[in-house]
């Protein structure tokens, strides 16, 4: 398939064929998914028609595609970055860890059954052809694929079969960037093993080397860089900086630091640590007299979908922390119960670590709560396992706070939904139309309590139009649980929350001041974009893809 893009710049006519490039790293957490999502957002502003890809995804950030199939939430944030819709093939096989030895294993976004690792290593073979199907698909319809691996191609134990980095390269005839993490020290180390530990073919498809999150001066860097080069004989294509507050959804809770009790990445506990002034600045705005609604979400071992609280961070006079103490709880505005891939397990956890009753003493005390998905689940009487899906437990005791019961099915429910906000006498009224997604295997009731008021109601599930009720509000409505992942990226309903917390404080409403998350959002990918452009040599990147000359903005 031929193609003519006339870019919209310079109107300069570049001829084209189906091209893939791939984002491989020295190891995990050194920035491949933000620098996928940047040529993700360069290419689609260039007028390509890119689409991201990765074979398999441990991850349990997932989200649930408009067909109800659940992916990785790293090729969402990609697929937005191209400013398209995300699909299934986008990741065909999602690994959601339930501990530390098996993970649910999800082959083209529905769940076969859980897997110890050898389990999985010994059918992972079997996956080879539906990682190529949904490939073939995407490259059939996409100019250029932008594919991410999964931590080194250097981990020799995994190399035979290996479906996700060297292997997957080969299979999409894809050049690769080597990307590393300078922050950590031994980036030029990293580099050098990983490539000593490729085969000569693996080696030769490595085109190029990225160093991402470097501090200072890069002529420092330079004398390293050529020596580097030299040894190697592969060019250095990129130094990218630090990138600070840049808001993209991350792959995996593990990119989570606090400080200061201030929500953060962990490139921001290291900027503090490195920069006093920064620290102080800090420190007086967290703990300034201005007003301030303080956010706590419980850090469950086994969280699940944490960006679904990112953009609370935006909103002005608003923090948020994420908890694993209960001495850390502290007296907030409002605490939330996130979704976990273990509900029963990660209840034990609260138990264990005095949460449990700190969370319940909260509530007598006022502390408006929130629970999505298993945290909602939590907030029942009682959670019960018949089938023995998430544990050997029959049934285990929930904190209480709603009159709900909470049954185990064997068949997991991924929906896109669209709802609307029942009308309740002690809560905020929200006119608009919300819109979420479900992944739960929980069915949950009001044990019979005619007095209990249901959440919103689901209008749309999948395309489909119902009427399916959701949630629970307490008779005060000062405990809420509902299912809809994504619930706070709804501006309406965030931003009357905040106000009715802004109220109940004794302090003025906002008087109207919110933020807008689709812009909060293309802004940023559009910040991440321009800082890689300039960090980058793009017109190696072209010339790698075998495109014509890259135009610079």
């Amino acid at each position: 398939m031929t193609i003519h893009v006339i870019c919209e710049i310079c109107g300069c006519c570049k001829l084209m064929t189906n091209k893939s490039i791939m984002i491989q790293g020295t190891g995990s957490h050194v920035g491949k998914s933000i620098l996928v999502c940047a040529l993700c957002r360069i290419l689609k502003q260039y007028g390509y028609k890119v689409a991201p890809f990765k074979a398999q995804n441990m991850a349990l950030n997932s989200f649930v595609t408009k067909d109800g199939k659940e992916i990785g939430r790293a090729q969402v944030a990609q697929a937005e970055a191209a400013g398209i819709e995300p699909v299934v093939e986008m990741n065909p096989i999602l690994l959601k860890p339930t501990g530390d030895c098996g993970s649910q294993v999800i082959v083209m976004g529905k769940p076969i059954g859980n897997m110890t690792a050898k389990e999985y290593y010994q059918k992972k073979s079997d996956f080879i052809s539906i990682i190529k199907d949904a490939y073939d698909k995407l490259k059939s319809q996409f100019d250029v694929i932008v594919i991410e691996g999964a931590g080194s191609p250097a981990e020799i134990n995994l190399k035979d079969g290996d479906i996700v980095n060297m292997g997957m390269a080969e299979m999409a005839s894809a050049p690769v960037l080597l990307v590393t993490d300078i922050d950590r020290g031994g980036a030029f180390a990293w580099i050098v093993g990983t490539l000593e530990l490729l085969t000569a073919s693996e080696r030769n498809k490595v085109k190029g080397i990225v160093f991402n999150k470097f501090r200072g001066d890069k002529s420092i860097l330079k004398p390293g860089l050529e020596m580097l080069e030299n040894r190697i004989n592969k060019p250095v294509v990129g130094v990218i900086p630090y990138m600070h507050n840049l808001g993209i959804d991350d792959e995996d809770s593990v990119s989570l630091e606090y400080i200061g009790g201030k929500q953060m990445r962990s490139q921001d506990s290291e900027k503090l640590r490195l920069n006093p002034k920064t620290f102080s600045n800090l420190l007086h705005s967290a703990f300034s007299i201005q007003p301030i609604i303080d956010i706590v979400v419980i850090k469950l071992p086994r969280i699940s979908n944490f960006t679904d609280f990112n953009m609370f961070t935006y909103e002005k006079d608003v923090r948020v922390r994420f908890v694993d103490r209960a001495e850390s709880i502290g007296e907030p505005d409002l605490l939330i119960i996130p979704g976990t891939k273990n509900t029963i397990g990660d209840l034990t956890y609260l138990r264990e670590r005095g949460i449990f009753g700190e969370i319940i003493e909260r509530s007598r005390q006022g502390t408006m709560i929130i629970g999505i998905c298993g945290g909602y689940q939590m907030l029942g009487r009682q959670i019960n396992d018949p089938y023995h899906v998430e544990s050997l437990e029959d049934s285990i005791q929930g904190l209480g706070l709603l009159e709900t019961t909470t049954t185990f099915a064997r068949e997991k429910q991924t929906y896109q939904v669209k709802a609307r906000m029942l009308e309740h006498k002690n809560l905020f009224p929200v006119d608009g139309e919300l819109a979420g997604y479900e992944i739960h295997m929980g069915e949950t009731t009001y044990n019979g309590n005619k007095s209990v008021r249901p959440f919103a109601r689901i209008t749309e599930r999948a395309g489909e139009t119902v009427e399916i009720l959701d949630g629970c509000v307490s008779a005060n409505g000062n405990v809420i649980g509902t299912y809809i992942h994504g619930i706070f990226d709804n501006d309406e309903f965030r931003s009357k929350l905040i106000d009715y917390l802004r109220l109940k404080k004794g302090l003025y409403a906002s008087n109207g001041y919110h933020v807008n998350s689709q812009n909060i959002k293309d802004r940023r990918y559009n910040e991440l974009a321009d800082i890689v452009r300039r960090n980058m040599d793009m017109n190696i990147i072209y010339n790698i893809l075998n495109l014509s000359k890259f135009v610079t903005i």
